[in-house]
């Protein structure tokens, strides 16, 4: 792929997030984002073929965008378990809100639209693949707390992944992110920490 065609690219994938972000999923039509780019259709097409492979594409974008795996990083370089499950809480409140508008659009039209349902799933699994990782690490020292199991605790840490959870205790709880994390960190370590008491 030439430059040119990485930049058009780039700029057919920020134009989707932004009519997501303020028109909602409604509007995400290939029409509209040739219209918002300044392609034409089928100038679109050459670079995405169906709204499908647009909306899966935006999933790399996003994370790409705003540093998934940085975000990440320091979860899996904490020295034990229960570190780790701190930076996780530290992870979902600096990562998550910047891609919130998008998550909580796409799935509020997801059982009637199939690129949406697609989009969301993919997020889905790899947010319990993250979470599942960090049980067994808990299991695996011996601090998963009883009567837990490492698929029960990833469940519970999953979902608290929840965009809609997220954006409640942000928008109408009025939490910092600052606040979300913390919080969060207690939640799990004293629910999901065996002998936990911070």
């Amino acid at each position: 792929m030439n430059a040119r065609s990485r930049r058009t690219r780039e700029a057919i994938l920020a134009a989707t997030r932004a009519l997501l972000e303020e028109r909602g999923p409604a509007a995400l039509t290939m029409a509209a984002v040739a219209e918002r780019v300044g392609l034409s259709r089928r100038g679109l097409y050459l670079h995405f073929t169906s709204r499908s492979e647009l909306v899966t594409a935006l999933f790399d974008y996003l994370a790409d965008r705003e540093g998934l795996t940085p975000s990440l990083q320091p979860v899996w370089a904490a020295p034990d378990s229960v570190t780790a499950l701190a930076e996780w809480a530290r992870h979902l409140a600096r990562y998550h809100p910047r891609v919130l508008a998008v998550d909580q659009a796409l799935r509020q039209v997801g059982e009637r639209d199939p690129d949406a349902r697609a989009h969301c799933a993919r997020a889905d699994a790899a947010q319990l693949a993250n979470c599942r990782r960090l049980a067994e690490w808990l299991a695996r020292e011996g601090r998963l707390a009883a009567p837990w199991t490492e698929e029960t605790a990833a469940r519970l840490l999953w979902s608290l992944v929840s965009s809609e959870l997220i954006g409640r205790l942000l928008g109408e709880q009025g939490w910092s992110q600052d606040e979300l994390a913390v919080r969060l960190a207690l939640l799990q370590q004293r629910t999901l920490v065996a002998g936990a008491t911070g």
